[in-house]
């Protein structure tokens, strides 16, 4: 099906060198030959990532952004052990196969996985589908689902138990984005103390039962199944991913999620099809997760209110980049208007909420 995620050539300044990645390739992955053909997947803002074909195998190499980087981010070891210790319990992670600590070869660590092929929806679901709001509704579901099942993973029985500490996970998050956006901050970009201050006063404890946080669960990081688009069979990058609080992954979700009602500035913004007919809005989708988890939702605005905050932060961080010229990707040269209007929105939360 034409609908597949394809990738396209490499951006200029994020070139690779074939010719030091095939030997490591070969030594490393059994049963490769030939010369590879590298091309670039044209999605996400932090991590590269890379179609590498091989006659008869597809791989996918990741690597770290050029440029500055927040501390303890693009950890491609973690992700890596992520990836291959939460499969079995989580079917829809990719295969990993190796990861390199050479930095020599390209400039950085990188770890290379399966190519799970499939369609990821971009902005909006693609006419080919012809998806009734039935239809929609039903994947919207099955979207929300897959972040239950994940948030029920036993991730000590996975060998995970270390990957974070649940205990204070709702003030560290707070206080390290925070920490992390002043550090990222530039000339042109707006303050958020207001919203701060908010979430200071108003957070709440900790979820009584922790889960494993994707931190970036969203559905252009979903694969659908080309053969039958209603099924969800990839989740992809988890760089991100720690052990916290169910309900600030949660709200981590609900900043992504556009509705159709939203106003035509925060429509710009919108990189997935959640404004579609049959998507749930914000509040649905907060009951929906809540009837399916068993988890109760009370704290709602300042969970979301988060996620929007949080989510600046990392916009703030891809954009110090541009603006030091740490990066020539134009993609990046708007993301401070971006984060204006994530402030406003997070504004107009706080003064309508009841907390």
């Amino acid at each position: 099906m034409t609908l597949t995620d394809s990738s396209t050539r490499i951006r200029s300044g994020e070139e690779l060198d074939a010719s030091q990645i095939d030997p490591y390739l070969k030594a490393h992955i059994p049963g490769l030959s030939g010369q590879p053909a590298i091309s670039q997947f044209p999605g996400g803002a932090s991590n590269l990532t890379y179609l590498i074909e091989y006659p008869g195998v597809e791989l996918v190499l990741r690597r770290p952004p050029f440029g500055h980087k927040a501390k303890s981010a693009h950890d491609m070891g973690r992700e890596f052990r992520i990836l291959n210790q939460l499969k079995d319990a989580f079917p829809y992670c990719p295969k990993a196969y190796a990861h390199c600590t050479d930095t020599s070869l390209i400039g950085s660590e990188f770890y290379v996985m399966e190519r799970v092929k499939g369609i990821i929806l971009r902005s909006d679901l693609p006419r080919e589908l012809a998806f009734s709001a039935d239809d929609t509704q039903g994947l919207c579901q099955s979207f929300i689902d897959k972040l239950v099942e994940l948030h029920r993973v036993d991730y000590a029985a996975c060998g995970l138990g270390e990957l974070g500490k649940p205990e204070g996970y709702v003030q560290r998050q707070i206080s390290g984005w925070s920490d992390r956006y002043e550090k990222a901050l530039t000339p042109d970009a707006p303050l958020w103390e207001e919203v701060k201050a908010w979430l200071n006063a108003k957070m709440p404890a900790d979820h009584s039962t922790p889960a494993i946080v994707h931190n970036d669960f969203r559905f252009d990081n979903v694969i659908l199944d080309p053969n039958n688009p209603m099924q969800i069979i990839g989740v992809l990058d988890w760089e991100l991913t720690t052990i916290g609080d169910p309900l600030m992954d949660l709200g981590n979700t609900l900043a992504y999620w556009i509705e159709a009602d939203d106003p035509a500035p925060v429509q710009l913004m919108r990189r997935q099809p959640s404004n579609a007919p049959g998507m749930l809005t914000r509040r649905e989708f907060v009951d929906y997760y809540a009837e399916r988890s068993g988890i109760q939702v009370d704290n709602y605005d300042f969970y979301y209110t988060y996620g929007l905050f949080r989510l600046a932060g990392i916009v703030q961080q891809i954009y110090y980049r541009y603006y030091h010229g740490q990066t020539r990707d134009k993609r990046f040269a708007p993301f401070v208007h971006m984060n204006a209007l994530l402030e406003q929105m997070s504004l107009k939360v706080i003064r309508q909420s009841s907390l």
